[in-house]
C-alpha cells in the first residue's frame, strides 16, 4: 500500500465531517487545515490530537502520542494506524428540521386529539469538535451532514418543540389553527431550550426557526374541529337562540325531504314544520317588539300585531284576539286551557325523547325534531 505524504480536505458549502480515507499515513506527511477547519486525530475511538488551521509535518516531536504507534522499520517515513477526521468550523446554514409523522396533541378547547406537524430551519456552528466527534463517531455512526442534522431533529429538536406547542396551545387556550401567531415566540422559546443539549456535543445553534405548524386537513379529527369551531363562530354571530332556531328548521327539513317521506307522511311533517316555524317566528317578532308576550295575527290581512292592539297597523281593520284549536280548529280565547267544543287540551307538553316543552297540538319536537306522539 502505498504512503500518503499529504493529507487534507476541500469541504463544499454545508459539509461538517470528513473522514478521511483509509491509507497509511506517512511520518512526515503534511497535514494542510483550512483556516476554517480543524483536524482531529483517532485512534480506536479515542481522540488524540487536534490541529488548527496552518501546514502541519507529522511527526514525533509535534504529535507524542505517535511515538508508540510508529512502526520502526520503515526508516525516516514510517507509518501509522491513526484515523483523521476533519471539520467545518464555520456556520452550517439552513439545516432542515420536520416532523416525520404528526405529533398527537389535545386541543384544550374541545378536548380532543389533534395530529400536529411542524417544519422550519436552523443553522449551527462547532466549537468544540472532540465532543461532537464522539457522539458522531461512537454513539450515531453518523458522518455526512443529513445523518447528523437527522440526529440532531429526531432526538433533540421534535421532542422540544413538541412541549412548547403544546405549553403554547394550553397556557394561551387556543387551537391549533391560531398556532400561526405564536411562530416566533415558540422559536425563541425553542432555542433556548435547544441550545443547551447542542452545546453539550460542543455545537452552537446560531438561528432557529419556526416556518410552520399546522394540521392534516384530510384527518377525521381536524374535520371534526373545524365543524365545531365553525359552529361556535355562528353562535357568536346569531346568538344561542337564534341559532337552535336555525338548527331546529334544518331538522325538520331534513326529515321532510328524507327518502320515506312521501304521500300523507310528507305532507304531515310540512304542516307540522309549517306551523313551528310559525309558533317560532311568532314568538321572535313579540320579542323584536318589546318582549310583550307573542304578537297576534290581523285576522283580515295576517300581519303581525301587538297582543294589545285593537286595530290592525297594516290594513286598520278591527283586531279579534282568538287563536285555533289544534284538533277542530274552533276559534277560542288565548287564555284558554281546554278548547269548548271538542274539549282538546291546550297546554304545553314535554317532547317523549328529549323533555323539552312543546306547544299542544305540535306535530314535531322544536329542539330534537321528534315527531309528537
Amino acid at each position: 500500500m502505498a504512503l500518503l505524504d499529504v493529507v487534507k480536505w476541500e469541504n463544499k458549502e454545508g459539509e461538517i465531517i470528513y473522514r478521511f480515507p483509509e491509507g497509511s499515513i506517512s511520518m512526515g506527511a503534511q497535514l494542510i487545515v483550512m483556516e476554517h477547519q480543524e483536524a482531529v486525530f483517532f485512534r480506536e475511538g479515542r481522540a488524540l490530537d487536534s490541529f488548527g488551521a496552518g501546514r502541519h509535518t507529522l511527526k514525533t516531536g509535534n504529535i507524542p502520542i505517535l511515538e508508540k504507534l510508529v512502526n520502526l522499520p520503515f526508516g525516516g517515513k514510517s507509518p501509522f494506524p491513526a484515523e483523521v477526521y476533519f471539520l467545518n468550523k464555520t456556520e452550517i446554514p439552513n439545516l432542515k428540521w420536520g416532523t416525520r409523522q404528526p405529533m398527537q396533541l389535545m386541543d384544550p378547547t374541545f378536548n380532543l386529539a389533534i395530529p400536529v406537524r411542524a417544519f422550519g430551519n436552523y443553522s449551527i456552528r462547532i466549537n468544540d469538535s472532540k465532543p461532537l466527534l464522539m457522539m458522531a463517531i461512537g454513539t450515531w455512526k453518523a458522518f455526512t451532514t443529513d445523518a447528523i442534522g437527522t440526529a440532531l431533529r429526531d432526538q433533540i429538536i421534535i421532542p422540544k418543540i413538541q412541549d412548547l406547542i403544546s405549553e403554547t396551545m394550553i397556557k394561551q387556550n387556543i387551537t391549533i389553527f391560531k398556532m400561526t401567531a405564536y411562530l416566533d415566540e415558540i422559536a425563541t422559546a425553542g432555542k433556548a431550550k435547544i441550545s443547551e443539549d447542542f452545546t453539550s456535543f460542543g455545537i452552537e445553534l446560531v438561528r432557529f426557526a419556526v416556518e410552520s405548524i399546522n394540521a392534516p386537513e384530510e384527518d377525521e379529527s381536524v374535520k371534526r374541529l373545524k365543524k365545531a369551531l365553525a359552529d361556535k363562530a355562528e353562535i357568536g354571530i346569531m346568538g344561542q337562540d337564534d341559532y337552535k332556531m336555525k338548527r331546529t328548521f334544518d331538522t325538520m327539513e331534513k326529515a321532510a325531504s328524507s327518502n320515506g317521506a312521501g304521500g300523507m307522511m310528507g305532507a304531515g311533517m310540512g304542516f307540522g314544520m309549517g306551523q313551528q316555524m310559525g309558533t317560532m317566528m311568532q314568538g321572535a317578532m313579540g320579542s323584536a317588539q318589546g318582549g310583550q308576550g307573542a304578537a297576534v295575527k290581523c285576522p283580515s290581512c295576517g300581519v303581525a300585531n301587538k297582543p294589545d292592539a285593537k286595530f290592525c297597523s297594516e290594513c286598520g281593520k278591527e283586531m279579534i284576539v282568538t287563536r285555533a284549536c289544534p284538533k277542530c280548529q274552533a276559534k277560542i280565547k288565548p287564555d284558554a286551557k281546554f278548547c269548548p267544543e271538542c274539549g282538546a287540551s291546550l297546554q304545553d307538553v314535554k317532547c317523549a325523547k328529549c323533555g323539552a316543552a312543546m306547544q299542544a297540538g305540535a306535530k314535531f319536537c322544536p329542539e330534537c325534531g321528534e315527531k309528537s306522539a
